[in-house]
């Protein structure tokens, strides 16, 4: 008898949605105009449907206003707040794309996101945390031509908005009735194993209805309130949570820019949330605050725990304690838009621990062998590849990485190993690609290694991820010294102060006179992440 092969489809009578996204939020405004669609708890700011699609419709017509063309580059750096969202609708209507910038970034990252995505307008904030966005600016554009244009949010944005006055709703209209769902939309820039992050180009199609079917496997409906802390930057607060919210009429309940366990308790208490995401760590801090015990989680029934794997303990606590007994898992990537797979609401809890659910409607799965790409027996574990509607269009500007990871038959490699059991279920297991995974943070060990060893007493550097329990991976640099030069963390860690993302700095250092190395003189990563997380006491 032969084996079942490691091959599955998301079949599914609901059929995909061939519109645009302002064509689908025309269509929830007509059903749920006079419903709660947008409510930021930080800014006071409360939106039903009809005054959500009147302020798109507003900075629609003032990108129009300032030249912004269909296909032009209008990023966005900020954290989550309420002009964030209201910019990701209203790009989309415009028909530019929307570029989005990390607000951790410092001058290195967003100086190369400006000019790779050559970035026609920017919306930005003045400041996120302890980083001055205009100090960075001012400094890039030294040596930078992009943006052409920028507006901040704390100073001009009223201004801007006045500007588009000047354009008709027939103007506006006639642009939306030229777009098309296949047209680019988004860029994301993921990290990589090959150096500085790629910009993953996706559609309307791509992201209208990845949010749709993610909603769907939690039950979700026009009564849903979703607390979304997760940032926005990233495809889990943009697709998997507002997307998904406002396909089904949902309202998005936004705590504020930063994440602080308390008040999102607070916030799903007040605003009677149905839905909570949060990647592990976000959950074990609201578990283990002091005031846990002081809030009502009685309206939670769902919500999504993705980024990192979840323990099982904090998983039954997530279930009992906060009644969140319709909790779902997510697998995916920036990439696929992002979800490939999902655990339904009502899945057993050692599949919503142990696996990452089954194949998305109209979405493929496969598991191959990495070296011959044969598709392996159920049990086998190799390389998961997915396709459908969901992949990417490709990274921007850079065919020769699209061709590494999209093969001539539109299968995207994902680089995690994998294996699906007979049921369909997946279950992720390790991964091909060097990749640190902090927090839900993809990171690139090429990205720091190609930044570090710009540094003048750098002879050579190796950087790989360390366990850690409140975030998953921690990043450590493992450093050769040139001769005569003696720096050690303090001095590095000045150096990457200010330069790059904080979340990519290393937290732990290591000199070394050599490296492990195959006997082809490969360097031996794996070995370097044992007797690293040994000496630092992360294993016995």
């Amino acid at each position: 008898m032969k084996k079942l092969l490691s091959y599955s489809n998301g079949i599914s009578n609901i059929p995909l949605k061939g519109s645009t996204i302002g064509e689908e939020l025309r269509r929830i405004v007509s059903l749920y105009g006079d419903r709660e669609a947008l409510v930021v708890a930080e800014q006071g700011y409360r939106a039903t449907y009809k005054e959500f699609w009147d302020e798109t419709t507003r900075v629609a017509k003032a990108l129009m206003s300032v030249g912004i063309k269909r296909g032009d580059r209008v990023a966005i750096w900020s954290a989550n707040r309420y002009e964030w969202v209201i910019t990701q609708f209203a790009t989309a209507r415009a028909g530019a794309i929307m570029v989005n910038i990390n607000p951790g970034n410092k001058i290195e990252g967003t100086e190369y996101v400006l000019n790779q995505a050559k970035v026609d307008l920017l919306i930005t904030a003045q400041k996120f945390k302890s980083t001055d966005y205009i100090d960075i600016l001012n400094t890039i554009r030294l040596h930078c031509s992009y943006p052409n244009r920028t507006v901040i949010l704390d100073r001009n944005w009223d201004k801007f908005l006045e500007m588009g006055k000047a354009v008709s709703d027939e103007e506006l209209e006639e642009r939306e009735n030229s777009l098309n769902f296949d047209d680019p939309i988004n860029i994301q820039y993921t990290s990589g194993t090959t150096g500085l992050p790629k910009g993953a180009t996706l559609t309307h199609h791509n992201i209208l209805n990845n949010g749709f079917f993610i909603g769907e496997r939690q039950f979700f409906t026009e009564q849903d309130r979703v607390c979304i802390p997760v940032p926005f930057y990233h495809c889990f607060g943009m697709v998997l949570g507002n997307m998904a919210v406002v396909t089904h009429g949902a309202c998005m309940v936004i705590t504020g820019e930063v994440f602080e366990p308390e008040f999102v308790m607070q916030t799903v208490q007040k605003e009677k949330c149905t839905a909570l995401y949060g990647v592990p760590t976000m959950f074990i801090a609201e578990l283990s605050h002091p005031n846990f015990d002081k809030y009502d989680f009685s309206t939670l029934r769902t919500g999504i725990m993705a980024g990192s794997p979840c323990p099982l303990e904090t998983m039954k606590q997530v279930m009992e304690k906060m009644n969140m007994t319709g909790i779902t898992i997510c697998y995916g990537m920036t990439e696929t838009s992002p979800v490939s797979t999902q655990t339904f609401a009502d899945d057993p809890i050692d599949k919503r621990v142990g696996t990452v659910g089954t194949v998305h409607p109209h979405v493929e799965v496969k598991i191959v062998d990495p070296q011959t790409g044969s598709i392996l027996s159920r049990g086998e574990k190799g390389e998961l590849c997915t396709r459908g509607y969901s992949v990417m269009t490709g990274y921007w500007n850079d065919e020769a990485a699209t061709n590494a990871v999209l093969d001539a038959h539109h299968w995207m490699h994902t680089g995690d190993l994998a294996v699906m059991d007979d049921e369909g279920y997946v279950s992720i297991v390790g991964r091909i690609k060097d990749i640190i995974i902090r927090g839900g943070e993809n990171i690139s060990p090429k990205e720091i290694e190609d930044f570090l060893i710009r540094h003048e007493g750098i002879l050579d550097v190796q950087v790989i991820g360390v366990p850690n329990d409140k975030y998953g991976e921690e990043v450590m640099a493992w450093v050769r010294r040139k001769p005569g030069f003696d720096h050690g963390e303090e001095e590095l860690l000045r150096y990457c102060k200010g330069r790059i993302a904080t979340f990519k700095i290393p937290k732990y250092w290591k000199f070394v006179d050599e490296f492990p190395m195959t006997v082809a003189g490969k360097v031996r990563k794996v070995e370097m992440r044992e007797i690293s997380a040994k000496e630092l006491g992360l294993i016995k």
